[in-house]
């Protein structure tokens, strides 16, 4: 399913369950020749995201709609600016305003949080990657909030990167049965997947490191000293991405120890939205 495809039954899913069978406030309220105009007015300094999708709600609900915009996605806002203004039928920005407020909160919190990481990493070679860690549903824009934020995708699904973790190789038992399982997979279905695997000590790093055959490592739970002797001994064969329990405090050590990736889980699953308004003019 593309990606497009997604977000349009994501906003479909999103009318229905608010809206339902009418926003009886706004159609006893609001004649339905009346015409007006709202602002997206910022609360709180961060980085924006969700212009595109809230242009995206509002035409989908009413073509008619007008968007005179100010401030693009990625861009880093103060309490007064205003991204926005939308212009057309009353009852179709009071019935828009919600989901739009909804999506571009939550997607500018999660860019804010990344580009606090992305900073502290800066004059290093390692990447912020998100997590599948993510609001059912929302996936799409959550990620792409990452990017705005200048993060990077780690991979969007279980179908676009083979990632052997500890419950994987538990249950196939053990490294070396889950890592040639999977090449034989690739090869039989004819696909061009990148291999990671996680590892949860440097015993299982020289394992993987002897199997050969896989694209990244991926260091679960190390300590910063053990994140340093894995890089030694990885020695630049394969990608090493660091995760688990890594916090502002902590990804400027675990980056300099020359990891490729830190993985965060927190830039998706517990950022705060970032306070914003639609205000009628």
């Amino acid at each position: 399913m593309e990606v497009n495809e997604l977000t349009d039954k994501l906003i479909e899913l999103a009318f229905a369950e608010d809206i339902g069978d009418g926003d009886h406030t706004t159609l006893c309220s609001i004649p339905d020749s009346a015409i007006g105009k709202a602002r997206l007015l910022i609360k709180e300094e961060g980085v924006l995201a969700g212009v595109e999708i809230a242009e995206t709600v509002f035409h989908k609900f009413d073509p008619q709609l007008h968007l005179e915009i100010f401030i693009r996605d990625g861009a880093v806002v103060q309490p007064g600016d205003v991204a926005f203004t939308v212009e057309g039928k009353t009852r179709s920005l009071l019935q828009t305003e919600r989901l739009v407020l909804n999506l571009m909160q939550r997607m500018s919190g999660i860019a804010t949080t990344t580009r606090k990481y992305v900073n502290l990493l800066e004059g290093t070679k390692t990447q912020v990657l998100d997590t599948r860690k993510t609001t059912p549903g929302m996936r799409m824009l959550e990620k792409q909030a990452v990017k705005i934020g200048g993060g990077e995708n780690h991979r969007i699904g279980l179908f676009d990167m083979i990632l052997l973790k500890d419950n994987h190789i538990d249950f196939a038992g053990g490294i070396e049965n889950a890592v040639s399982r999977a090449q034989a997979y690739l090869k039989e279905k004819n696909k061009k997947l990148k291999i990671e695997v996680e590892v949860r000590n440097l015993d299982e790093l020289r394992r993987v490191l002897a199997v050969g055959g896989v694209d990244r490592i991926m260091l679960d739970n190390f300590s910063i000293e053990n994140t340093r002797e894995a890089v030694k001994i990885v020695d630049g064969r394969v990608e090493i991405e660091s995760s688990g329990g890594i916090t502002e405090k902590t990804i400027r050590s675990y980056a300099e120890c020359g990891v490729d990736y830190i993985s965060v889980g927190a830039l998706t699953h517990s950022v705060k939205s970032l306070d914003m308004s639609l205000k009628a003019l």
